[in-house]
């Protein structure tokens, strides 16, 4: 056999087991969505319309497996265990607030993916896109919709240890005004001007007055809860060993994660909320390590997500220290209450 030859069968050869390769996922990917579809208990989800003003409604990324697996999905508020209405958008991330949502997804491309942030109108129509620079972690819409927030790992990917780097955006969603990064304000620590190589910050949550938001700093080890103004373009330190804060509706609470002493160094979370006027914190009754930006559910009730069989299950708690954690649905992650 000439060498011409031989070099065709070998690459007949690759190529035909290319093509086994690729038919063994697919065959097995459709017999996984059979299966899961089928999967005693799992929630019904149908295909339909989508907006972010009906009222009573939750939108929050649908984690079951199946066609409408990473979906943006509905279910009403008062049921938010009941059938769901997958919209076709998919996101990692996900927030919405009076009419206005921010959407992060992946761009996968043939090396390696990269992410973008949407904007979106109340109907799930993109009015802006925006780049981002890692791997999307939290988003927020301000309670007008006139400001969306989003935060990405740029190194690392976990809160959990000390060992990475991440960038929190701000958008006018009116103007397309980016702030790329929170590292361009001026920061005020303990009542003086304060920079260091190592500042980070994440978590942005927006009060109703356009201009006041608060956030996650973080530097020479330690987390602070920043006050931050978007006219000013300062931040100012508020209360020590705050992460992720969540601002209640009326603006007097901030329900955040605490690092709490003789937790695994992997799941170090404890929940909180804290009194803006009294800086009392209250711990929340859950007994299990909470790593998400809480969402208020109303001025009583804080819901935040939790590991579960299909990536992630949502909690509900009362933002008063008793009672105790319940789960009100299965697979499902970034929730937002629109309508309200």
């Amino acid at each position: 056999m000439t060498v011409r030859n031989r070099v065709l069968v070998l690459c007949l050869a690759i190529v035909l087991l290319a093509g086994v390769a690729v038919a063994s996922v697919l065959h097995a990917s459709a017999r996984a969505d059979q299966r899961d579809r089928a999967r005693p208990g799992g929630p019904k989800i149908t295909a339909g319309g989508i907006t972010l003003t009906s009222p009573g409604t939750m939108v929050f990324r649908n984690m079951a497996w199946g066609p409408h697996r990473d979906e943006l999905t509905t279910v009403p508020a008062a049921d938010p265990s009941g059938p769901r209405t997958a919209s076709g958008l998919k996101c990692l991330r996900f927030y919405a607030s009076s009419g206005t949502g921010v959407c992060l997804q992946a761009v996968h491309g043939t090396v390696t993916d990269t992410y973008r942030a949407l904007i979106l109108d109340a109907h799930l129509k993109v009015r802006a896109r925006y780049d981002v620079p890692g791997i999307p972690s939290r988003a927020r819409v301000s309670p007008t919709g006139h400001f969306a927030a989003w935060t990405a790992f740029v190194g690392g990917d976990s809160y959990a240890g000390t060992n990475f780097s991440t960038r929190a955006a701000i958008v006018d969603t009116r103007t397309g005004r980016l702030i790329p990064s929170l590292e361009s304000f001026r920061v005020r620590k303990d009542g003086h001007a304060y920079h260091a190589a190592d500042d980070n910050f994440w978590g942005v949550t927006f009060a109703a007055d356009d201009r006041t938001f608060y956030a996650t700093l973080a530097t020479k080890g330690r987390t602070y809860l920043v006050r931050g103004d978007l006219k000013t373009r300062t931040l100012t330190t508020v209360h020590a060993n705050v992460e992720c804060p969540s601002l209640s509706p009326d603006g007097t609470r901030i329900a955040f994660k605490k690092r709490v002493r003789g937790l695994p160094k992997d799941a170090p979370w404890h929940l909180y909320v804290l009194d803006l006027r009294t800086m009392r914190e209250t711990p929340l009754a859950e007994p299990r390590s909470v790593d998400d930006q809480a969402v208020w559910r109303d001025s009583r009730t804080i819901v935040y997500a939790l590991p579960g069989d299909y990536g992630a299950d949502l909690y509900a708690i009362p933002a008063d220290g008793t009672g105790k954690p319940r789960r009100i649905s299965t697979a499902a992650v970034s929730p937002a209450y629109v309508g309200r």
